[in-house]
């Protein structure tokens, strides 16, 4: 079973092809693609490329957990579920200039 995966160009969200061929943040509304289903999948590939609007379009293999879509890579697991590491404030220039390593 396979998503198309890629990247908002505007906002640089991941983002994943739905049912009704709209780009949604949310993997669990993922459409997936069967084997049988490959001229389909490329079809909406090749129609999402033409926008320019969804950048690093990938096909991404998955299976179901039940009802819940789990990406077979890490990688889209990371990319679907946020960082594996603990988010900071940024941190800010002090009067001089310079940050604090």
């Amino acid at each position: 079973m396979e998503i198309l995966t890629g990247n908002e160009l505007m906002s640089g969200a991941t983002v994943y092809l739905d049912r009704a061929g709209q780009w949604v943040e949310d993997l669990q509304q993922a459409r997936t693609f069967g084997a049988e289903e490959a001229e389909a999948r490329d079809t909406a590939l090749a129609r999402t490329k033409a926008t320019g609007r969804i950048n690093s379009i990938e096909i991404e293999t998955v299976k179901r957990v039940g009802d819940t879509i789990v990406p077979d890579r890490i990688r889209e697991r990371i990319r679907a579920e946020g960082p594996t590491a603990p988010r900071f404030d940024r941190q800010h220039l002090d009067e001089d200039g310079h940050v604090s390593i």
